[in-house]
């Protein structure tokens, strides 16, 4: 099978978008099918990003920012699209996460023909209220639907996100998951010497790992790092991290890790908690749960599908989110013996091979339904 992917984000920006791309890429590859990927460059006056990625062509479109919606470079579609996908001559567009770049790769694929697979996975409307454009999280809602209504299929990651796309009038939405890495992520990458570094006076360890954008509300734990029994340690970047940084002067700012490191972050922290409401599915919380970490999350969004409460953290209503907090931590930090081995067991089947193997059931069934219409 020969796949177009139409991606909202991609490298060198690392988020759950371009992540999840990542790993479709590379189960593409390794089970014999082609793919490219179409992708925003970096922002003008930036190094220009790769063309070439593991093997696979990337081509790249301008990219502008649009700091009052999101904090990343949005992909500005261009008429010759249509001539890139007819050269990769595609069976199937995956179009992840799709926005102003997707709604392009939309168009070009309907008028050559081809079937569309959308991937819903950022909460554009939720992250606009978050912004405090509440017309732009209307407006967002309205693009949603009109893009959504004209794709064969829409994925979404978790049970709310299916149900706020079947609220705005979304139709032919399925569930399609997010893996999870339980070899990189797991309690064995627990570090003392970086537990050491941390907190030097053997305090638990309270961890966020994600973006520091306004969407995040990562400013919610700053109730964690006013107390003095506590060590919050904060991983990632991002445009809120100055004012984080003023805000919770106590607490430890990694900036952004990869790979073993930030396995090994995941593993030495005690209780994770993730603050942000507007996650469609929130991989941050599925990579804490293999590394054994109890978690504390919104009950809303993705982490209600993931988190189970009192068995594997806790989920806390968003508006007393920040008076629970303290108490749950202190609940989480008391029962971890019983918690963490049940968040790692939690999330063992969730690989991703076996989440892409449904990703390209995906596919086909598009693709068959295609060849029916063009039949009748």
């Amino acid at each position: 099978m020969r796949v177009a992917i139409v991606a909202e984000s991609f490298l060198p920006n690392v988020n759950g978008v371009t992540n999840s791309v990542l790993r479709v890429l590379e189960h593409l590859r390794r089970t014999g099918h082609e793919a490219l990927v179409i992708a925003p460059d970096t922002p003008r006056g930036e190094p220009a990003a790769e063309r070439i990625h593991d093997g696979i062509r990337v081509h790249r479109v301008p990219s502008k920012m649009f700091p009052k919606v999101t904090s990343l470079p949005l992909g500005v579609p261009r008429p010759r699209m249509v001539g890139v996908l007819r050269g990769f001559d595609p069976d199937v567009v995956h179009l992840a996460s799709p926005a102003l770049l997707g709604y392009g790769g939309l168009h070009a694929a309907r008028f050559l023909g081809v079937p569309t697979v959308a991937v819903y996975q950022t909460d554009i409307a939720g992250f606009a209220e978050s912004y405090g454009v509440g017309v732009a999280s209307r407006a967002a809602w309205a693009w949603n639907r009109h893009l959504h209504s004209r794709v064969d299929r829409t994925l979404a990651p978790s049970t709310a996100a299916m149900e706020d796309l079947a609220a705005h009038g979304i139709p032919r939405v399925h569930q399609w998951a997010r893996g999870v890495d339980v070899t990189g992520f797991a309690p064995s990458a627990r570090s003392g010497d970086l537990r050491a570094r941390w907190s030097p006076a053997g305090k638990p360890i309270v961890g966020f790992v994600g973006r520091l954008a306004p969407e995040k509300h990562v400013e919610r734990l700053a109730v964690l790092a006013r107390r003095n029994d506590l060590q919050l340690v904060i991983v990632g970047d991002g445009v809120d991290r100055k004012k984080l940084q003023s805000l919770m002067p106590s607490a430890v700012f990694t900036g952004a890790l990869y790979g073993a490191q930030l396995a090994a972050a995941y593993a030495s922290m005690d209780v994770f908690v993730h603050p942000g409401e507007h996650e469609t599915f929130c991989q941050a919380v599925q990579e804490a749960m293999a590394s054994g970490l109890p978690v504390i999350a919104p009950n809303a969004g993705g982490p209600r599908d993931l988190v189970a409460p009192y068995r594997t953290g806790l989920l806390l209503t968003v508006a007393e989110f920040e008076a629970r907090l303290g108490q749950s931590v202190d609940h989480l930090l008391d029962e971890r013996a019983r918690y963490s081995p049940a968040a790692r067991r939690s999330v063992l089947g969730r690989t991703w091979p076996a989440i892409c193997d449904e990703l390209l059931g995906h596919y086909e069934a598009v693709r068959r339904d295609g060849r029916r219409s063009r039949a009748a």
